[in-house]
């Protein structure tokens, strides 16, 4: 059977009438090239640049406060976990029987995942009629993009979450090409496998099904490949959907907890825009509104009409739900990659000098920014960078920093930490050691002395925060314990006494990470019987 029978009806024609445009497009924007010059070479040469610019900065500073969670998390894998889907825990277990516990190790899938963002984008631009200068710019975008910088650097669900994204949309664009309905079931499993990376992949499928449903496209819904990626997708995600239940949905108490404190910055919606401007970098703000201007404008862009409501429904979602500015960011690929096409068709005939002023200034201000997102500078020099450039990045929390920004911030003290709270454990008598509690009131404390501890002979840590509650007291009863992030009113109030016994303190770290540790002795009652409501979600 010859393949266009395998096509279905209603898909024929748009498939006849796609191969003509693409072909005509490609044949006026490309000449013959030599295969290492062409545009796949390209973008492949953009990927290693950028993966090799994170291994080359991956143990610049230290390891950051949510990475020596999830590594604690990698030590009791399961379905789900109060705050995020299984996905990260499970990589960082296969990582760390692999590879070991390394910065550079840990943070090695994290750079993998950057680098085919990169690949990814170009093969997006190529898929929409762009040619070498397309592709190559869709590529070259993605790499100093602030808030990727960032992402990329450490080792989270936040560094496949714009990977996922990219993916569905990769099968979005070849579904409206090529008419084979397959791509819908592929979509679902890669939008399954989203859903055990992070839940916010439901708001990139809210956006695409509106995009259905207001574009021609809407013959799709008929198709039964589509229905069976949605069920692909529902069981994929069924574990940690069990997970939830079973645990009466702990992720939804925590988005409820922190809404009523007010921790996340909220922005109005001409403030959310701006912070998109200044996250994905200012000078490729031209590129992704062209691209968002194309798919809805655009003689030929219009076919892809859906990604454009699909950007929308989540721009507005967002910012009427006020989310942080950076949960729209792993979007920003599909709209570079149509810019590109956009920007490479209007300086197709003329005005092709353009194209190497946009592509230098891309790579100066990229340079020039660059060591606001990624650990480049020693944190002396950082700050005597940023004041010279009197800039600073805009605060996705309502949370202290010290002189260095969150993200910065939180990847300095935890080693410090954990030798002073060793120094104070090794001072007790080894009958007082078997039954002292390391308790931490934040999930970043808990996971540095689960991470540290083993170097200086520490037990495991115990918290009330996130998961580590799920954990319990490790048959502690409280007798004698280490207390970290606490201003010791509280424990005074639990504890027969309380001794400031040392002090945690960096001058790089964030203002609450600087505390004194108190060893408290004589709980008023049994830790094991307290612990049910001591939980914090937040």
């Amino acid at each position: 059977m010859r393949p266009e029978t395998q096509v279905p009806l209603f898909a024929r024609d748009k498939l006849k009438s796609s191969k003509m445009n693409a072909t005509a497009s490609t044949a006026v924007a490309e000449r013959p090239q030599h295969r290492f010059l062409s545009g796949p070479a390209i973008v492949l040469y953009i990927a290693a640049a950028k993966l090799l610019f994170h291994l080359l900065t991956a143990t610049r500073y230290g390891i950051f406060r949510d990475e020596l969670y999830y590594f604690a998390c990698s030590e009791h894998l399961g379905w789900g976990y109060v705050d995020q889907p299984p996905l990260i825990a499970l990589l960082i277990w296969i990582v760390r029987h692999t590879l070991g516990d390394s910065l550079i190790a840990l943070r090695l899938l994290a750079g993998v995942a950057a680098a085919a963002l990169v690949w990814l984008s170009g093969k997006l631009a190529r898929e929409m009629g762009g040619g070498r200068f397309a592709q190559s710019l869709a590529a070259l975008a993605v790499l100093p993009v602030p808030i990727y910088l960032i992402m990329h650097h450490w080792m989270t669900m936040n560094a496949f979450e714009p990977l996922v994204w990219m993916g569905c949309v990769w099968c979005v664009v070849r579904a409206i090409n090529t008419g084979r309905l397959s791509y819908w079931l592929w979509f679902g499993v890669i939008a399954g496998v989203g859903f055990e990376t992070k839940y916010s992949i439901a708001f990139l499928l809210l956006g695409v099904l509106v995009g259905l449903v207001a574009t021609p496209e809407r013959r799709f819904l008929k198709s039964r490949q589509l229905w069976s990626g949605a069920l692909a997708a529902y069981l994929i995600f069924l574990p940690n959907f069990i997970w939830l239940v079973v645990h009466h949905f702990p992720f939804l108490e925590l988005m409820h907890n922190i809404r009523m404190t007010s921790r996340d910055v909220a922005r109005g919606p001409i403030a959310f825009v701006v912070d998109q401007a200044v996250i994905l970098h200012p000078i490729l703000f031209p590129l992704w509104i062209g691209g968002l201007l194309w798919l809805f404008f655009g003689r030929e862009g219009r076919r892809y009409r859906v990604l454009g409501w699909t950007y929308l429904v989540m721009l507005i979602t967002f910012i009427a739900l006020k989310g942080k500015n950076y949960y729209l960011a792993p979007i920003y690929p599909m709209l570079f990659a149509a810019g590109a096409v956009a920007f490479e068709r209007m300086t197709q005939a003329r005005w092709t000098w353009v194209r190497s002023v946009y592509v230098a200034l891309i790579v100066i201000t990229g340079a020039l920014l660059a060591p606001f997102s990624a650990p480049i500078l020693r944190p002396e020099i950082y700050l005597h960078y940023q004041k010279t450039m009197g800039f600073e990045p805009p605060k996705a929390e309502n949370q202290p920093t010290g002189p260095l920004p969150q993200h910065f911030a939180d990847e300095f003290g935890w080693e410090d930490m954990v030798r002073e709270v060793a120094r104070i454990y090794h001072g007790l008598t080894p009958e007082e050691q078997a039954k002292t509690a390391i308790f931490a009131n934040n999930y970043g404390q808990a996971g540095a002395i689960d991470y540290f501890g083993p170097r200086y002979r520490l037990p495991k840590a115990v918290s009330n925060h996130q998961t580590y509650w799920y954990w319990g007291p490790r048959n502690y009863t409280g007798e004698i314990v280490i207390v970290l992030g606490s201003d010791g009113r509280g424990d005074r109030e639990h504890f027969a006494s309380v001794e400031a016994a040392g002090r945690a303190y960096n001058p790089f770290s964030r203002l609450d990470e600087r505390y004194y540790i108190f060893l408290c002795r004589g709980l008023t009652a049994d830790l094991r019987e307290m612990w049910g409501k001591m939980k914090k979600f937040n």
